[in-house]
């Protein structure tokens, strides 16, 4: 009978533990864009998070697991927004300058524009001193789309012997321009909005002029 009421008891258990878990790393998060990493202990994580040390430290060994995994949590939600930009705009068949236009434009207008570009963008634009993610995790984006433009030519919808390159130099023409027309907008509050559409579409033009 005990070992019944363990095995019942388990999944609740379980639930309160990715609970504390959650709140965690909402608290952890919250603090690292307030405060900055340098200046948030441990210790205020766990108060703002209404949990133990110990159970803190039952979750993450250190500041830095912690930093890393809200880093993890807020790219995982952006490269659902890039995954899903690829698979439904990116499609076979569709007319390429139009497919990659409206790929462009959702990578730019959803991902930049959202919270969870915004709190990753913060994050990472901290003091030097703060952890950086694994290689892996900053590539995947571009992973992404190089896998898509693998199959791209291999249909022969365009001329990209090196995929990985293709996407690099998509990539720098669209997406990497409107992000830096943003931020430089952002900057200088007084200037005109940039022409995010010209950008994309010249960009656009300009990669398949090459790839096609």
């Amino acid at each position: 009978m005990p070992r019944i009421n363990a095995e019942v008891q388990t999944p609740g258990r379980r639930l309160r533990s990715e609970g504390k878990k959650t709140a965690i790393l909402d608290a952890a998060e919250t603090l690292f864009i307030t405060e900055g990493y340098e200046r948030t202990t441990v210790d205020a994580v766990a108060a703002l998070a209404q949990v133990s040390k110990r159970t803190l430290y039952n979750h993450f060994s250190d500041k830095e697991i912690i930093f890393l995994r809200v880093l993890s949590r807020v790219n995982e939600t952006l490269l659902s927004t890039i995954s899903a930009a690829i698979d439904e705009e990116l499609t076979t068949g569709r007319d390429l300058r139009e497919a990659l236009t409206a790929f462009t434009h959702r990578i730019v207008d959803r991902a930049f524009g959202s919270s969870d570009y915004l709190t990753f963008r913060r994050l990472l634009s901290q003091q030097q001193s703060v952890p950086r993610p694994p290689g892996a995790i900053r590539d995947r984006p571009l992973g992404m789309l190089e896998q898509r433009f693998t199959e791209l030519a291999a249909d022969g919808s365009i001329r990209a012997p090196r995929p990985r390159l293709a996407a690099q130099h998509f990539t720098a023409l669209t997406i990497s321009l409107a992000q830096e027309a943003l931020l430089d907008h952002e900057n200088e509050k007084d200037t005109e909005p940039p022409d995010l559409d010209a950008i994309i579409a010249d960009g656009v033009d300009a990669f398949l002029r090459a790839y096609r």
